[in-house]
């Protein structure tokens, strides 16, 4: 689709269903259920992004981001903020269906933790959308935090 403003982003937009867990070596372990959406605006080279997680026994909200998907040159952005002071500029070169990001800028605010690196990996195979993400917090290294099997949504 030459004429498709959204190239490679475009297998991405939707609604996206579905769960994970989570480790990492200062907290428990916990299993959450995810709802991701990728919306588009007609003629725009941008998806927006939105993600809420509920832990998956009790129901509570556990995390939610915004920001967008968005093509740049050759490569993709991943534009996110967080309502716990961060945002953060990821960028990846498209290779198929994956998109592995690397930090271009990770900044906090004053209040917020000390997280010094986030790395994210999306991967799309048809309907299946799987990510993982990787975390450095305060003193422990870039280890791994999330990894989450989400199916495409019926409209």
């Amino acid at each position: 689709m030459a004429d498709d403003p959204l190239g490679c982003l475009a297998p991405f937009a939707g609604r996206w269903t579905g769960g994970g867990d989570g480790h990492y070596p200062t907290i428990d372990d916990f299993s959450y259920d995810e709802t991701i959406e990728f919306a588009t605006l007609p003629g725009k080279p941008f998806l927006m992004y939105v993600s809420r997680t509920r832990h998956r026994a009790e129901g509570r909200p556990l995390h939610t981001e915004n920001g967008y998907l968005r093509r740049s040159g050759d490569d993709v952005e991943l534009l996110v903020s967080q309502p716990t002071g961060f945002v953060e500029i990821q960028r990846a070169r498209p290779d198929g269906g994956v998109l592995e990001f690397t930090t271009v800028t990770l900044e906090r605010s004053p209040d917020a933790k000390p997280v010094h690196e986030v790395r994210r990996r999306f991967e799309i195979d048809g309907d299946v959308l799987v990510y993982d993400l990787w975390m450095a917090h305060a003193e422990t290294p870039l280890t791994h935090h999330l990894h989450a099997e989400l199916r495409r949504a019926s409209e």
